[in-house]
């Protein structure tokens, strides 16, 4: 049992990814199959659609999402023919997506599912309330294409973060960018905004003076125009309402003020979309970053194998990225079977066959029907 030590602890749970082919939905399936062990009722959904075989982007083969009877899925109505349970519908939600209303589903025998859920946060905080209130013990989301979000507190008490060498060939890389994004979820919370002050915020920041008043910026001003301002000189702290983003922050850094431990916080680490070099130059300034409301990532799952044709050393992937964190890594494809080795095979020669029409159909388009001499 992998994963299981790492999740009993919560009540929910999500799924990200750092790019797409993560391995997200072999994580999932190994939850479900370590959870259908506990005799633990779940709830499942997804953001996006996830369970089908073949991926439409990719076009590789995806594993398929197995639920035990008993377990409660969230998914559109469209997605329900292509599942192979038997079933019972017990509750609407009136959350609409492309694929049709979302619906609470009874499994009523083992089977496979497809999943397509809300997108909206407050809506899947407000599912997993739904399938607690119809017997489940813990609710899952699978979460889709880098949608960090889906980790944030009101969502789920904790998130497993998956990546490996779909994201990049480069291992440097993808150690780097996935430790950061760990750093940036796992950030400490701060103490210098109540819950109570940070709902009541009027626009889109908040200040905290030096002689502990409480000043909100006003609308006029920019987020720099007011660091830079003699009047807000006394500022000890800022809790930004939104999104911390680039754009936010590089006027700060570009006006080349040094501040004496300003922190800066956003309302969890999922708020937070800045690259490495924007948190290295924060730093510098003299600003550290928090959170009102610290996320918990239970574990990272590393996946050696790439959707698009070639591997990283396994060993070297989990080895150096737990030197990167402090949080548990695991290669959840370790018990690969023979039959998982053939579909990847599958996969291979699928891309080897997509790469050579592709080719051939730039060939043709450069050179039209024109004769080609040497």
């Amino acid at each position: 049992m992998l994963l299981l030590p790492l999740i009993e602890p919560y009540r929910s749970l999500s799924i990200i990814g750092m790019c797409k082919n993560a391995g997200k939905t072999t994580v999932l399936n190994s939850i479900l199959s370590e959870m259908g062990t506990t005799g633990k009722t779940l709830g499942l959904t997804s953001i996006g659609r996830d369970g089908e075989s073949v991926d439409v982007v990719t076009q590789t083969h995806k594993p398929g999402i197995y639920v035990r009877e008993g377990t409660l899925i969230a998914t559109a109505l469209e997605m329900l023919k292509y599942c192979d349970i038997s079933r019972e519908i017990v509750e609407t939600t009136g959350f609409p997506t492309p694929l049709g209303e979302v619906v609470l589903v009874r499994a009523r025998s083992d089977g496979n599912v497809q999943l397509a859920g809300p997108s909206i946060t407050a809506q899947l905080a407000k599912l997993s309330g739904m399938f607690f209130s119809l017997g489940a013990d813990v609710a899952i989301v699978d979460g889709a294409l880098s949608r960090k979000t889906l980790c944030a507190p009101a969502v789920s008490e904790a998130t497993i973060l998956c990546t490996g060498a779909s994201y990049s060939r480069d291992i440097d890389t993808v150690i780097e960018d996935t430790a950061f994004a760990t750093l940036l979820l796992t950030l400490p919370e701060q103490a210098d905004f109540s819950e109570e002050e940070r709902a009541a915020c009027p626009g889109k920041a908040l200040f905290r003076m030096e002689d502990g008043t409480l000043r909100a910026l006003p609308q006029e001003l920019q987020l720099a125009d007011a660091l830079r301002s003699q009047a807000y000189a006394g500022v000890r702290a800022v809790y930004v309402a939104g999104a911390v983003t680039d754009a936010l922050l590089k006027p700060v850094l570009m006006a080349g003020k040094r501040f004496d431990e300003l922190t800066l916080s956003a309302e969890d680490g999922s708020k937070l979309l800045i690259h490495q070099d924007t948190y290295d130059k924060l730093l510098l300034r003299g600003i550290s970053l928090a959170v009102a409301r610290a996320t918990r990532v239970a574990a990272i799952t590393v996946n050696p194998f790439s959707a698009y044709g070639f591997d990283l050393d396994k060993e070297e992937l989990r080895s150096r990225m737990q030197a990167r964190v402090r949080v548990p890594v695991i290669n959840v494809l370790e018990d690969l079977n023979l039959e998982d080795m053939a579909w990847r095979a599958d996969d291979r020669a699928r891309i080897a066959a997509r790469e050579e029409a592709e080719q051939n159909a730039d060939h043709s388009h450069c050179c039209g029907n024109e004769e080609i001499t040497l």
